[in-house]
């Protein structure tokens, strides 16, 4: 790892001011200063000389970790909550299952109890080209090429990818965020705006150095749940290759209401491990509209949502990822039909783990 300057700030304001007044690029590999919160993610990406910041901004301490009930019914998530502390959270667990569910389907409890609300939606690709120096990436270094594309992809994008890159968002959490419309809430020195959950992510396009559409000198603040009846027909799939501390080869969010004449309402369906963002296609929850929670609407639903999915690497390969096609339809089916009979999650992960909470 790289020398930096470290300094902790107590407020947002104070967070805001120590960032350099030229706002770096949020992928820039060098960039003058970041904020940093749990670490999780950042810390190691320093260690592998991926992300060489000259500054750190310790803003851990804001107080910014509270979860809270809102007047019109939703839940508002503090950015620097513990991912544990939100999966466990009555709130959360309550009105939001899915989102518990995700949370604790990802990372190991060691790493959900130090990781942060905020943190997590701004994880890095695990491309193994990112990762690794020695090779070219186009996220990492702009215009060096992508040899994923025709190499190792078997982790890879399926949907939304680009000549400059197939790599995947690697988050648990925020696949349920998207499928649960999301708002973002971020302070800058200019003041606050928000960011609807479905824009926060990038697709790769020919920038896939940037991950998201979050300034450089952009704090987030809070994370905004809208209320909903998703409650009792949701449910989080994750299909990896081991059954813990993996990351998705395929994850579906899916959730609808039933009316009274048991058709399915309000459904939302959101991928995780196919691309660059997590994936949701407006037209193939429409479909779902008014229709029996049967195979024919899902299979259908299913259909347009992998209508655009295309592999990649070597055929026949080690890293072809051409069977992620197949995997994704299956999971979206399976993941409907889980939502349908009232099954939260296929990890088996809501049991009694005990939130430690650390202050530093």
């Amino acid at each position: 790892m790289r020398a930096f300057v470290y300094e902790a700030v107590a407020t947002a304001d104070a967070a805001l001011a120590a960032m350099p007044g030229q706002a770096p690029d949020i992928g820039e590999t060098a960039p003058q200063a970041k904020f940093l919160a749990g670490g999780t993610n950042l810390i190691d990406l320093m260690k592998e000389d991926v992300m060489r910041p000259r500054r750190l901004i310790d803003v851990s301490r804001l107080p910014l970790a509270a979860i809270e009930a809102r007047p019109e019914g939703g839940v508002r998530l503090g950015a620097m909550a513990r991912n544990a502390a939100t999966a466990r959270h009555p709130l959360v667990r309550e009105r939001y299952p899915l989102l518990s569910a995700a949370i604790l389907a990802g990372a190991s409890p060691q790493i959900r109890n130090m990781a942060t609300n905020g943190g997590n939606l701004l994880q890095r690709t695990r491309c193994h080209y990112f990762y690794d120096t020695g090779t070219p990436c186009n996220k990492r270094e702009p215009g060096t090429g992508c040899p994923a594309r025709a190499g190792l992809a078997r982790q890879l994008a399926i949907l939304g990818t680009s000549d400059h890159c197939v790599a995947t968002h690697p988050s648990d959490m925020c696949v349920a965020l998207a499928a649960l419309d999301a708002v973002v809430h971020v302070q800058s020195p200019s003041g606050q705006r928000t960011i609807a959950f479905a824009d926060f992510h990038r697709l790769p396009g020919n920038a896939p150095q940037r991950d998201n559409t979050l300034a450089g000198d952009e704090l987030i603040v809070h994370i905004e749940l809208p209320a909903n009846g998703l409650q009792r027909h949701s449910t989080y799939l994750k299909l990896r290759d081991r059954a813990s501390y993996a990351f998705a080869l395929v994850s579906v969010a899916a959730a609808f209401e039933l009316d009274a004449s048991g058709l399915m309402r309000n459904a939302r369906i959101a991928l995780g491990g196919v691309a660059h963002k997590p994936w949701r296609d407006a037209e193939a929850e429409q479909l779902l509209e008014g229709q029996r929670p049967e195979a024919a609407a899902f299979h259908a639903a299913a259909h347009l949502l992998l209508r655009d999915a295309r592999g990649h690497g070597a055929p026949g390969g080690p890293g072809d990822n051409r069977f992620k096609i197949v995997l994704a339809r299956r999971a979206i089916l399976r993941a409907l039909e889980m939502a349908r009979d009232g099954e939260l999650t296929n990890t088996g992960e809501l049991g009694t783990e005990p939130v430690q909470e650390f202050q530093l």
